[in-house]
């Protein structure tokens, strides 16, 4: 693993498909197929090394090894608009260097050793977040995906099949590779500020946390601002606000998050007292009995706010998914290389979802984080150390040897 390199060629990506407005890489664009171009014309230089794409766009490059059993390294080169210049680009470049090291020994490995950059992990276009690791996974809803359109009305298979995509077959993706796959590995910087915070740069992933996302609705009474007492209100707006208090301490109570991340009025003007209110609640949490507790606190919670306010109250679920824990093997192989390197085994839950969690799901698998300056992610400033990159490539690194030496009982 030769980190300086790696951080050299995120800095030249960053060049060609970023600079101070951030990364411009939103899947299915041409900031995306420039991205793809760069990551390619590196791959060629390797010797023995298989480049190709699968039904749902994903890019795949392999080496084979003495066993067909594979070891898969990886993550996504797309980016938000106005991105970072490390989101998904690190574990790329980071695999990459793992593909490098087995293709430039002596010998062959006793695992083939694949490098995925996935299709749209980022979800930036079309909003739907994981989708080349979800057709990979065989777990691509078609009928849902078929009925999305852009920002400029543009359906998704129209896009796709722009870039050589046919979204009826995408759920195929993984059939010829799935049942090969002996183990996944990924390397992301962390998005948030708990290493730094501690002064570490870099720790072991113990999974991918559960999200349940809903839409709250309030119902009041509208009426006039200045001439209706406070004890004669049914004010929507009251009861969701209390229910945006509320959502923090359950997180805290229960040691994870809730982010009420909108909160819409109606009518919205200074003058009348707020008949309808409608929030957008999110709850996450690795544990999935400690995240089904925060839900239904979170109904009695919004159920009681609405009754004191004399509010009607419904709640919409919007997304779902359940928490992914990493395999225990490879969390612990993951911590033992953090050590080696960096002198710390902390191992995390990450609070954002990652292909691995698609991954997590078909084969043992698990991540590294790097640092994030400021837990800053999905925007021009986001940042880490080189020196905490260098070392959270050398970790992972370690673990990738290790997984690809031995297989995954043995490490």
């Amino acid at each position: 693993m030769d980190a300086r390199r790696a951080i050299a060629e995120l800095r030249e990506l960053d060049r060609l498909t970023g600079g101070p407005g951030g990364a411009r890489r939103v899947c299915w664009t041409p900031g995306w197929e420039a991205a793809r171009s760069f990551l390619t014309s590196l791959l060629a230089e390797l010797p023995g090394v298989e480049v190709e794409r699968d039904a749902a766009g994903n890019l795949w490059a392999t080496l084979a090894g003495r066993s067909d059993a594979t070891v898969v390294v990886g993550s996504h080169i797309d980016s938000v608009p106005a991105g970072g210049w490390l989101d998904g680009a690190l574990g790329v470049m980071g695999g990459l260097e793992v593909l490098r090291a087995a293709a430039g020994a002596a010998d062959p490995p006793r695992h083939t050793v694949a490098l995925v950059d996935w299709a749209d992990e980022e979800g930036a276009r079309f909003g739907h977040s994981l989708l080349g690791s979800s057709a990979f996974a065989g777990t691509l809803d078609m009928d849902s995906v078929e009925a999305l359109r852009d920002g400029e009305g543009l359906a998704l298979p129209d896009a796709l099949a722009e870039h050589g995509v046919d979204t009826a077959v995408m759920n195929g993706a993984g059939d010829r590779r799935r049942d090969r796959i002996a183990a996944y590995l990924e390397l992301h910087v962390e998005q948030g500020p708990v290493l730094e915070t501690e002064g570490l740069p870099c720790g072991a992933v113990l999974g991918c946390v559960g999200v349940e996302r809903h839409r709250v609705v309030f119902e009041g009474r509208t009426a006039h601002a200045g001439s209706t007492p406070m004890d004669r209100r049914s004010d929507a707006g009251v009861a969701a606000a209390r229910v945006v208090a509320g959502l923090q301490e359950i997180g805290v109570r229960h040691g994870g998050v809730c982010t009420a991340g909108r909160l819409d009025l109606d009518p919205g003007i200074v003058t009348a007292v707020p008949g309808g209110a409608e929030l957008l609640v999110d709850q996450r949490h690795l544990d999935p009995d400690v995240l089904a507790a925060m839900l239904a606190e979170a109904h009695s919670l919004w159920s009681g706010a609405s009754a004191r306010e004399g509010c009607t109250v419904e709640a919409h679920t919007l997304w779902r998914i359940a928490p992914t824990p990493f395999d225990g093997r490879l969390v612990d192989a993951a911590r033992s290389a953090c050590s080696d390197a960096a002198g710390s085994d902390r191992a995390l839950p990450s609070g954002a979802l990652h292909d691995a969690a698609q991954m997590a799901r078909l084969v043992p698998s698990v991540m590294v984080f790097s640092s994030s300056s400021g837990g800053v992610s999905h925007a021009p400033s986001e940042d880490t150390p080189e020196a905490d990159l260098a070392l959270a490539l050398a970790a992972f690194g370690g673990l990738a040897r290790s997984v690809i030496s031995n297989g995954v009982g043995e490490v």
